[in-house]
């Protein structure tokens, strides 16, 4: 038997927590200096959205905002309580290229397993992503535990899942963007007057990047719907993810239209992770879903509407409209 493992960044609702059976091992985030643990296991849906406004309204009205991620200490006490009680480990990770926390388990992970009883394991995933693309997939792997399966068996069906899981957002606002240095401050400012709205995504390297821009606030929303309808492979057996910072009416629209157009199995809705929500603001809204890859290389609506209007603009150009000539009427002779 193993023990699933994440860190608070996986953004899983505590009620979910509890029926997939996951450890959570939490962010500290400080708020004006007072501690704020990320995840609070006695939290019912409600009360996790009650507490993700008090936060993100704090960070709206300036409060002063110190991260603090799982330290390598306690990956180990975790990891060591784990083995000596007879189980495994799978430990699935924020990504190491937004964050420390992979590195810090990696070394926990190796300190050990240099004295572990004989036959345990650690396994550690990169989701190589954020939020609920780490946490649907600690989801499956405790479906596929709850099947029997060992977790050797899991690892190898999880390994693969983190280059077709993709995650896109928009922020609310582009400040915070910019003291991530994600833009500049000018752009940050102007951006902001002209209502762009960026859309950015994980790449395939764990990296986030921006993908395109949008303006006005429903237009982006849009385009996020059209991203995971246009990209999302069999979605009837999908969980879809949503993670807002505060704006929840937003998520429920976005949830909407994406159930007008598309059967999935089923969509988690929940606030945004406190410590990385924090680098992108309030009002941002997430969406996580398995593609074929993570290049969201199907065409959108949006695109599809450009290159249609474009062709046919190239065709007007190059349609041959025969001038009308006129001649003089000659008279008749008839009477």
């Amino acid at each position: 038997m193993f023990q699933i493992v994440v860190d608070s960044a996986a953004n899983i609702p505590a009620e979910l927590v509890k029926k997939y059976d996951i450890k959570v091992l939490s962010f500290v985030n400080l708020v004006n200096g007072e501690e704020l643990t990320c995840f609070d296991p006695t939290l019912s849906p409600e009360e996790e959205r009650a507490k993700g406004h008090d936060y993100y309204e704090a960070v709206r009205k300036g409060a002063e905002i110190k991260t603090g991620l799982v330290s390598e200490g306690e990956f180990e006490d975790t990891f060591r309580k784990i083995v000596e009680s007879g189980e495994d480990v799978l430990y699935i990770s924020l990504s190491k290229n937004i964050s420390g926390t992979y590195n810090s388990a990696r070394l926990a992970a190796e300190d050990v397993m240099d004295d572990a009883p004989e036959g345990r394991k650690i396994l550690l995933l990169d989701s190589l992503n954020a939020s609920l693309a780490q946490g649907i997939l600690a989801i499956y792997a405790s479906e596929m535990r709850a099947k029997g399966m060992e977790i050797d068996a899991v690892y190898e069906v999880l390994k693969d899942m983190p280059a077709k899981m993709n995650g896109v957002f928009t922020v609310g606002d582009l400040k915070y963007l910019a003291k991530t240095g994600r833009i500049n401050g000018a752009m940050a400012l102007v951006g902001n007057v002209l209502s762009i709205k960026p859309i950015l995504r994980g790449n395939k390297e764990g990296f986030i990047v921006q993908f395109k821009k949008c303006r006005g606030r429903k237009v982006v929303l849009n385009e996020l719907v059209n991203l995971v309808c246009n990209n999302i492979v069999d979605p009837e057996n999908q969980i879809i993810g949503i993670a807002h910072a505060d704006a929840y009416e937003d998520s429920l629209y976005v949830m909407d239209e994406i159930q007008k157009r598309i059967q999935v199995r089923g969509f988690i809705n929940t606030s945004y992770d406190y410590c990385t929500g924090s680098h992108v603001g309030p009002d941002t809204i997430a969406l996580f879903f398995m593609g074929e890859d993570r290049e969201l290389g199907k065409t959108t609506m949006l695109d599809k509407i450009k290159v249609e209007t474009d062709g046919l603009i190239e065709k007007a150009k190059n349609i041959e409209i025969p001038i009308p000539t006129f001649q003089k009427k000659e008279p008749s002779n008839q009477q």
